[in-house]
């Protein structure tokens, strides 16, 4: 067998991974694509533009993961969210935690990442204070106690708990055949639900939706397929280089806000080396910034008062504590995971939608209240 090049495979997927994340960070500076922004548009205003935008960003993905399971090239499998183990109250309670942080926070990460490239230095000061809790719940004292209450409580499934793999434990079904199927049965609704309406064809509802979409759908390619190696010489093992997880990734902006701070801190430990998260967090907030200044948006903003400045900071700790007992975030479940058809995917992202609302219900009576 041909050996491989490790470091040569790693440089080609992390460079695809920054690009990628690049656009993404362009897209969504570009296009205002929020998902608390979704939310409360829908809660406070009636709007469900761009929450058609989520929506489509998600169908896409669907479409796009299932094809390239079909053709052989993935397997769920590969990736934290298909495993056959469910960790349904880790993802109530986390999810509902990040749905709650991100409106204290005026944002989840990737929106923090994209408000930071535009100049808004509370984000930054999200990011810092997301990072250092997420950490702390990997691997820290918020992980003992994650580790010994909420994930202690699982249902053991008969097989990975993507839908294909399930439906095809219990038919016989071939898993590719089911992905193909399932894939575009559920994406391909979500993506004809989203442009429906008028207000779901506007170009920012279809770039952003179709573009963010596309972004993840590569992401999973580079992670998956450009990055997997099927014997590491150094082991004899398979691979998925250059990632945290050892698994196949796609985008999420909870732990590798964490291990990009790990890396920047620990920069002369050989050790760390740079990763799909990591980079694509220097990717997201490069590529906004660079939308914005092209744009002139960019403008520097600061906090307003005490109030606002704790409220940003617990809405970190909720998203950095809620974002990893979840396994992910508003992009890491909401997009990337359920893109694979997880079941627990589907059950964080339910929760993060009423976090969120219960939150921006509670928030706006509190303003009423004031007023």
């Amino acid at each position: 067998m041909q050996e491989v090049d490790l470091a040569a495979v790693a440089t080609r997927v992390l460079w695809a991974a920054f690009g990628l994340s690049f656009v993404f960070g362009a897209i969504a500076q570009r296009t205002h694509f929020c998902t608390m922004g979704a939310v409360a548009d829908i809660v406070a205003y009636g709007s469900w533009a761009r929450m058609r935008m989520w929506v489509l960003a998600i169908g896409t993905a669907m479409l796009g993961f299932n094809l390239m399971v079909a053709l052989g090239w993935l397997d769920a499998a590969d990736s934290i969210y298909a495993a056959p183990r469910l960790t349904w109250l880790s993802a109530v309670v986390g999810g509902l935690m990040f749905g709650a942080g991100m409106v204290l926070a005026s944002g989840c990460g990737s929106k923090a990442l994209v408000r930071a490239g535009g100049g808004n230095l509370k984000a930054f000061v999200v990011l810092l204070v997301l990072g250092v809790t997420a950490f702390a719940t990997l691997r820290g004292i918020t992980a003992v106690v994650r580790v010994n209450t909420v994930d202690q409580v699982a249902l053991a499934l008969p097989a990975g708990q993507d839908l294909p793999s399930l439906v095809a434990a219990a038919t016989g079904a071939a898993r590719g055949t089911l992905a193909l199927v399932l894939g575009l049965l559920i994406g391909g609704g979500l993506v004809a639900w989203s442009i429906a309406r008028a207000e779901g064809r506007s170009a920012d509802v279809l770039l952003g939706g179709f573009g963010i979409g596309l972004v993840i759908v590569g992401v999973w390619w580079a992670s998956g397929r450009l990055g997997y190696v099927p014997e590491d010489p150094n082991t004899l093992e398979e691979v998925f280089v250059a990632t945290n997880s050892r698994r196949m990734e796609a985008l999420s902006f909870v732990s590798p806000v964490a291990y990009a701070l790990d890396w920047l801190l620990f920069f002369s430990d050989k050790s760390k080396l740079l990763t799909i998260g990591i980079v694509s967090t220097a990717g997201v907030l490069l590529g906004s910034a660079a939308w914005a200044l092209v744009s002139r948006s960019f403008r520097w903003e600061g906090f307003s008062s005490v109030e606002d400045t704790a409220s940003h900071m617990v809405g970190a700790a909720l998203m950095g504590v809620g974002g990893v007992t979840a396994l992910g975030c508003t992009i890491g479940q909401g997009v990337s995971g359920v893109s694979t058809l997880a079941l627990g995917s589907f059950v964080a992202f339910g929760a993060i939608v009423a976090g969120a609302v219960v939150t921006l219900r509670w928030q706006i009576r509190r303003i009423e209240r004031m007023a």
